[in-house]
């Protein structure tokens, strides 16, 4: 057993080869310090931060007090395919691993736990290192690189407290009776993903009775608190690259605004504040179905409605995907085109 051991890492996504190997040296070292740097060709598709990292893996190690995380952006550690295609500047690695363990305090007898394929492990490079090299088990079935360049097609690759940062949310809006849930419900079904559900509805339910009869304007900035923590639970739990919201807060502000018919300034900035990936829209050209808690049903609302979301939307720079076909099943398809080809990046 080491008293202190380091591990240093781009950790982008965190996957369970990387937690295997990271518990794996967790048993062999009394005190076990994480570095993470930064990636040097982050995916584009993802905006990922040192703090997100950090997290992850704060998370992933909250019960195991001898694991302490750091973050450095001083040090880089080159992106390769291949450990055969890296070469080692041993007095640039020593350089690295001097500033380091000064930074960082940790004791002399520090090892520096390394896969044991790593070129770090070769005899000619470990006598000359500054920290003794032990090496932890290949988790040969996880492709670190190849993770990273298609953290979608990995997804299950991914360690859960990462997931919630490689999925993409997609709002499905409209007009009443326009099918959202039940398109919601669909999605969810099809991909096998979580989902967060309309507040404004539930709401109503909770905290009005069942009625929208005692809808004021104070209630649509709690309806919005719990639609932004509802879909922040649907993310933190995420169960594919992707995460279904039923409705989104320009729909809240579209309420508001022809109820009440003024714009609510928290809404606002919830839409501007709490950015959805994508956004499908319904047109409102299907069947209007009287559910007891809809008010918006003759040609004129419904296209009063409709044209209130477009104006929000363009107000916030918001471009969503317009599915205009009157058949469900239609839609259906049309949504499942939309999703396969700009998350999963299939072609049609």
């Amino acid at each position: 057993m080491y008293d202190s051991g380091l591990m240093i890492g781009h950790f982008e996504p965190l996957h369970l080869g990387q937690m295997r190997s990271i518990l794996d040296a967790a048993g062999q070292a009394k005190t076990l310090h994480i570095v993470i740097m930064l990636h040097p060709s982050p995916h584009p598709d993802f905006t990922i931060t040192l703090q997100d990292k950090a997290r992850w893996l704060q998370m992933a190690c909250a019960d195991l007090p001898f694991i302490h995380i750091h973050t450095t952006h001083e040090i880089e550690l080159p992106l390769h395919e291949h450990f055969a295609d890296v070469s080692i500047d041993v007095a640039a690695s020593n350089a690295k691993l001097q500033r380091l363990t000064e930074a960082l305090a940790l004791p002399p007898e520090t090892v520096l736990f390394v896969a044991d394929n790593h070129p770090l492990v070769q005899s000619n490079v470990r006598e000359q290192l500054l920290l003794q090299v032990v090496t932890t088990p290949l988790q040969s079935e996880f492709d670190s690189y190849a993770i990273a360049q298609d953290p979608v097609a990995n997804w299950s690759a991914i360690h859960p407290q990462a997931r919630g940062d490689y999925t993409k949310t997609v709002a499905i809006v409209g007009g009443e009776s326009s099918g959202k849930t039940t398109l919601v419900h669909k999605l969810a079904n099809y991909y096998g993903a979580s989902f967060a559900l309309e507040m404004g509805r539930l709401y109503v339910g909770t905290d009005l009775g069942g009625s929208e009869v005692g809808l004021q304007y104070s209630d649509y900035g709690p309806i919005v608190l719990n639609h932004a923590q509802a879909i922040r639970d649907a993310v933190a739990n995420a169960t594919a690259p992707i995460t279904i919201v039923d409705t989104d807060f320009v729909t809240t502000q579209a309420f508001c605004e022809e109820y009440e018919g003024r714009t609510h300034p928290f809404v606002a900035a919830c839409i501007d504040e709490f950015r959805l990936d994508h956004t499908i829209m319904l047109d409102n050209n299907t069947p209007w179905i009287d559910d007891g808690m809809r008010s918006l049903g003759t040609p004129e609302a419904r296209g009063r409605f409709e044209q209130r979301l477009v104006d929000i939307f363009a107000r916030h720079g918001i471009e969503p995907q317009m599915i205009d076909k009157p058949d469900y099943d239609a839609r259906y398809q049309q949504a499942l085109l939309f999703i396969d080809q700009h998350i999963y990046g299939k072609k049609s």
